[in-house]
Order: C-alpha cells, then sequence, then structure tokens
C-alpha cells in the first residue's frame, strides 16, 4: 500500500539503455509542520518493549499496513536507528559503541528560571561546576531511547484525510 502511493520513475536498470519505469523509493516527503503543531490530531504513545510501527498501527488503527503513518508522525525515517531498541539489542548496542559503559560520557548541571528546572549539559569537564552530576555513557544512551520511546500517534478519525494528503503531495513534488 504505502510504495504504490510513491511515483515512477524511468530508469536504466542494467545500463544497457532499455528503461523501464520502477518505483522512486528515494522520494521522502515530511509531514507538514502546520500539523505537526496541530495537538488536537495528536495523542501521546510511550513505544513499550518490543512494540513495532506495525503492532501500534494495528493497535491504534485496525491496519496494519499502515504502519508508515507511525513513522511518518515522527519523522521516522530509518526503522533500525529512530526507533526505540528491544533491551537486548539496546545492551549489545552500548557494548559494542563503548569500552566502558559507565564511563563519564558528559556533565549535567541543573538552572531553574522561575518554577522551570532545565538540566544543561556542560560537556565532559566539570572544572567549573563542582556540583556537577556525571551522565554515564549508559545514562546518555538510554535516555535517547526514551526520548525515542515517547511518539506522537495520529487520532484514527484523521487517517483518510492525512493519507490522502500525502497521496496528493507525493503526486506534485520533485525528488
Amino acid at each position: 500500500m504505502y510504495f504504490n502511493m510513491f511515483p515512477q520513475i524511468a530508469y536504466d536498470i542494467k545500463g544497457d539503455g532499455e528503461v523501464k519505469a520502477v518505483t522512486n523509493i528515494l522520494k521522502r516527503l515530511a509531514i507538514r509542520n502546520e500539523l505537526l503543531n496541530d495537538y488536537t490530531i495528536f495523542d501521546r504513545y510511550d513505544v513499550e518493549e518490543g512494540e513495532t510501527p506495525e503492532s501500534i498501527a494495528d493497535l491504534v488503527y485496525g491496519d496494519v499496513n499502515l504502519h508508515w503513518i507511525v513513522c511518518y508522525a515522527n519523522n521516522i525515517v530509518d526503522r533500525y536507528h529512530d526507533w526505540p531498541m528491544r533491551s537486548m539489542q539496546f545492551l549489545s548496542y552500548i557494548n559494542d559503541k563503548y569500552s566502558n559503559p559507565d564511563g563519564i560520557h558528559h556533565y549535567e548541571i541543573t538552572q531553574q528560571s522561575g518554577s522551570t528546572k532545565v538540566k544543561v549539559n556542560i560537556g565532559p569537564d566539570n572544572t567549573d561546576h563542582s556540583g556537577a552530576t556525571a551522565i554515564t555513557n549508559f545514562e546518555y544512551e538510554e535516555e535517547l531511547q526514551n526520548q525515542k520511546r515517547q511518539i506522537k500517534l495520529i487520532d484514527p478519525s484523521f487517517i483518510t484525510e492525512i493519507v490522502s494528503e500525502f497521496q496528493e503531495r507525493m503526486k506534485e513534488s520533485d525528488v
């Protein structure tokens, strides 16, 4: 269903001068900013361990083929790097990436403005901020994963409209 909405282009697959019509899988569209900022059409959702765009689309929209809507609403282009990892995959990733997962990644300080508290990354050195909190490599990567778990889902009542708009934009825009 998803790739059926993509335009066809003429392409010489073998380099022998024989051109064939193929689906332009390199075409990408981002959801319009006006829609992203319209909180009435989105619901917040926390991705649970093992959930995939397909399982969420089936749960929320009743159609596993609408998995692309879950990705589209969250600007997920690379499913393997933009989607939260499973626990075992995450541990393997951490151990492959860092020689010491418990090593210091950076330091943070808490700044307050009125009633708002914000954590500020001050980098790999806490010389000027003796009260800074050390953030380990593991904690840093875990926070990135937690951010990926918080996604937006388009309210099911808007799906038909979003799909139609996507199809129209796909037809009229260039690569």
